[in-house]
């Protein structure tokens, strides 16, 4: 049988059973009722559902997007079909209590089922994910009458949900949103104004859209501390739970972007006038937990959303490296160089170097950062059902590291394997005939949204690896250690030693940027940080993989050696200059004159 040019079943297989060993969660009790038959069985559903219901309609959705028709966003149908499926599988509350519905599914499964999704339909794919995002907000912060009402029909499938937070004058600037939320004598509150870049802000794929919304109550502090959180649904809810009259969120306007054109990006007004329930001017909103809390509340959602953009960047960059790869076995074209005779015939492309080159390169990429979002998903776990405290605390700080670089760095290189699709395509692959350029469209996206490139730099250098007093980098250099002392005596010793002079560095070169005595010159370059510490983490992991691998043979085991090799060749020593200008506090971007440009 033919693999998948979605995503690598095998690889899966070998990430969560023969590395993270996920079927060891089910000893705890949230996994009691799971074992590797029943992972294994939603894995196969999910794979079956991508391939079948999600994959078939990629291009179309592509090819004609979101559009307005008096008032309604109308998508093409097939977007409808899939989600229908999705939910009635039940996979839309993978991770949920089982009484409100959910299957209590460890986060790494329920990541790796995301994948699947993802790679093979990211537009589609994105609407049930943020509403499970949303979702697992509530349930960590709401009151229980919350949860109750809103959760259930979203795990369900019947209502999605949303994350409100930029606005059209702020942008990733939160400090400077201006949104208001007035209470009210029945302690509802009433909110005006615009957000915009909310994606799956309006469509007709659900009875209800539940809207996460940041907003200002009058009064409070300045800036972000000023921040509340509030529940805003597209339709109210009456007391028995059925939907109400509609609220006062009016679509706006859609944005149209350069991919990811299945989901609806929109541009909301709130409090328009256009629906006053009640009579009474404003959208009707509920505050989540405490006023002035909200950016603590929304992180909730964001940080989930981070690592679920950095695994969709994998997931498309994964995709398209699989779809290069068929397509260089099967394309005849040119002959070996020591070929001498025009009369042979030509040989696949893969017998090139420079084509396999491209290709390992992009082996190298999507499987460390399938590792990377994996890996950040056990934590996860380990952060909520570890039976020792200090273990629970221990993978809260490391994933708290590991964040910005599970976001970032797949969305930089999974990026770079896209790239890598279209020139081995050659010329086809800047066609539509072929879906890499799409690929690489769609992907496009993932170092802009949910925090750009440089404010994940800001978040690493300037908050992560600094927290409790460098709590942050040294369990993360402790991990490494770990990881590096266990491979003392077998063939990757000599990657072991490279990894421990990196990190050694790393935590040098932290101390000097943090010791200039200015926060700009400590930050100016926290881009070029966060590149260097992301490929040293993505090394440590291509070691944990090949560990993992001691002793087995064959083809897929001796492409992860050689993947390794490749990132411990090829990609590794790109950090070493990064660390060095880092260390000597450059200040060449700032003493650029902003007239000079």
């Amino acid at each position: 049988m033919r693999a998948s040019l979605v995503l690598s079943r095998r690889d899966l297989d070998f990430l969560l059973h023969e590395w993270l060993e996920v079927e060891t969660l089910a000893k705890r009790p949230r996994f009691a009722e799971h074992s590797r038959e029943t992972i294994d069985a939603v894995i196969d559903l999910a794979s079956r559902i991508a391939v079948e219901h999600f994959a078939p309609h990629n291009r179309t959705a592509d090819e004609h997007e979101p559009h307005v028709v008096d008032g309604r966003v109308q998508l093409v149908p097939e977007v409808a079909a899939a989600l229908r499926v999705f939910a009635d599988a039940g996979l839309a509350a993978g991770t949920l209590d089982e009484e409100l519905g959910g299957m209590q599914l460890p986060q790494v499964v329920a990541k790796a089922v995301t994948t699947w999704f993802q790679a093979a339909n990211i537009g589609s794919s994105a609407y049930p994910f943020l509403t499970m995002a949303n979702a697992h907000l509530l349930v960590a912060h709401a009151s229980p009458e919350q949860v109750q009402t809103y959760v259930p029909p979203m795990a369900e499938g019947r209502w999605f949900g949303t994350m409100a937070l930029s606005e059209p004058q702020a942008g990733s600037s939160l400090a400077d949103i201006t949104t208001r939320a007035e209470l009210q004598d029945d302690g509802t509150y009433r909110l005006t104004g615009t957000k915009m870049w909310i994606s799956g802000g309006d469509h007709e794929l659900s009875e209800n859209i539940v809207h996460l919304v940041l907003a200002k109550v009058p009064g409070g502090p300045a800036g972000v501390k000023g921040i509340s959180l509030f529940i805003v649904p597209k339709h109210l809810v009456a007391d028995d739970g059925s939907i109400g009259e509609r609220n006062d969120v009016v679509l706006a306007g859609l944005n149209h972007k350069m991919g990811y054109r299945g989901t609806t990006n929109t541009l909301l007004a709130f409090g328009e006038g256009v629906h006053t329930p009640g009579g009474r001017p404003g959208a009707v909103g509920y505050l989540v937990g405490e006023q002035h809390r909200g950016l603590t509340y929304m992180f909730h959602m964001m940080n989930e959303a981070r690592i679920g953009v950095g695994l969709g960047a994998t997931a498309l960059g994964y995709t398209g490296y699989l779809h290069a790869l068929d397509y260089a076995r099967t394309r005849t074209q040119g002959r070996p160089v020591t070929g001498k005779d025009p009369a042979a015939a030509p040989v696949a492309i893969i017998e090139h170097a420079d084509v396999r080159r491209m290709l390992l390169a992009s082996k190298s990429y999507v499987e460390g950062g399938l590792a990377l979002g994996l890996y950040c998903a056990r934590l996860v776990d380990e952060e909520q059902t570890a039976e020792d405290a200090a273990d629970r605390e221990r993978a809260h700080t490391l994933l708290e590291v590991l964040t910005p670089i599970a976001k970032s760095w797949p969305s930089q290189w999974g990026l770079v394997a896209n790239d890598h699709a279209i020139q081995v395509h050659g010329g086809y692959g800047y066609t539509r005939d072929f879906p890499v350029e799409q690929f690489y469209r769609d992907n496009r996206l993932n170092p802009i949204h949910e925090g750009t490139h440089g404010i994940q730099g800001l978040d690493l250098l300037g908050r992560k690896v600094v927290m409790g007093g460098g709590a942050g980098l040294r369990v993360l250099a402790e991990a490494i250690a770990a990881t590096t002392t266990r491979a003392a005596g077998t063939d990757w010793a000599d990657l072991a030693a490279d990894l421990d002079a990196l990190t050694a560095d790393l935590v040098r070169v932290t101390a000097t940027l943090w010791s200039a005595g200015d926060v700009d010159v400590t930050l100016a370059n926290a881009s070029v940080y966060l590149e260097a510490a992301g490929h040293v983490v993505v090394g440590w992991l291509w070691l944990e993989q090949v560990l993992a691998a001691e002793g087995s043979t064959g083809d897929f085991y001796d492409g992860k050696r050689q993947a390794a090799r490749y990132f411990q060749r090829w990609e590794l020593p790109r950090v070493r200059p990064q660390l060095a200008l880092l260390e000597s506090l450059d200040t060449t971007v700032l003493r650029m004159d902003t007239g000079w440009f």
